[in-house]
């Protein structure tokens, strides 16, 4: 009898991790971080450096690095902030609106890459130091999906869409851009301000919402 209530648990269990794939979506918080070019991890780290691999992150190829940098802008600084890999061909800083305030600039809210006209930041690691001439964003809240997940949730590269985020303050956001890939892992990404707007935690779920 014990074997066969277990036997059932287990297929229970199976149909409901399977329900939530189909119908929710993983929200991910995503801290301050900087992505650095050849030349800057040579300028801050040394000629012929190497970005130190400690852990990955759920998008395919993304990984956190040991590195940590300190962002210097007109009003304060914000130190160890963490370097994420690999290799960008233009150096760029993610951070969120109350950094932005804490250290006296006005980053425009952008999907990352978007750098055109964004401003610039001081980048320093042990008593070396670069400027960003521009390169600063705030990142626009998006999903990453892939193909078969996008044409299950009816949703198209670029298309930004309304979620709704189950935290223990649940919270609808609107004009949340999906990212289409076969590279991608299907993951919403919010930042720490978003974060603690909803009450997220590790394993909170959101879903699409229409209308």
């Amino acid at each position: 009898m014990a074997e066969a209530m277990g036997q059932t648990e287990q297929i229970v269990q199976a149909v409901m991790g399977e329900l939530k794939k189909r119908l929710f979506i993983e929200v991910e918080a995503s801290g301050r971080h900087v992505h650095l070019c050849r030349k800057d991890v040579e300028a801050l780290f040394g000629t012929g450096y190497q970005l130190t691999r400690v852990r990955e992150l759920s998008q395919p190829g993304q990984f956190v690095c040991k590195e940590r940098v300190t962002l210097t802008g007109p009003k304060g600084s914000i130190s160890n902030v963490v370097v994420l890999g690999p290799e960008r061909s233009q150096s760029q800083a993610e951070i969120s609106k109350t950094d932005a305030l804490a250290l006296g600039i006005d980053p425009p809210v952008r999907l990352s890459g978007e750098l055109k006209g964004s401003p610039g930041i001081k980048i320093s690691a042990g008593g070396r130091e670069i400027t960003l001439e521009e390169g600063v964003i705030i990142a626009k809240r998006h999903l990453h999906i892939t193909p078969q997940d996008a044409e299950r949730f009816h949703v198209q590269d670029r298309e930004p869409v309304k979620i709704k985020v189950f935290g223990s303050r649940p919270v609808i956001f609107e004009d949340t851009i999906a990212r289409v890939s076969e590279e991608f892992q299907t993951y919403v990404h919010i930042d720490y301000d978003e974060a603690n707007a909803c009450g997220f935690q590790k394993g909170t779920l959101c879903r699409i919402v229409r209308g």
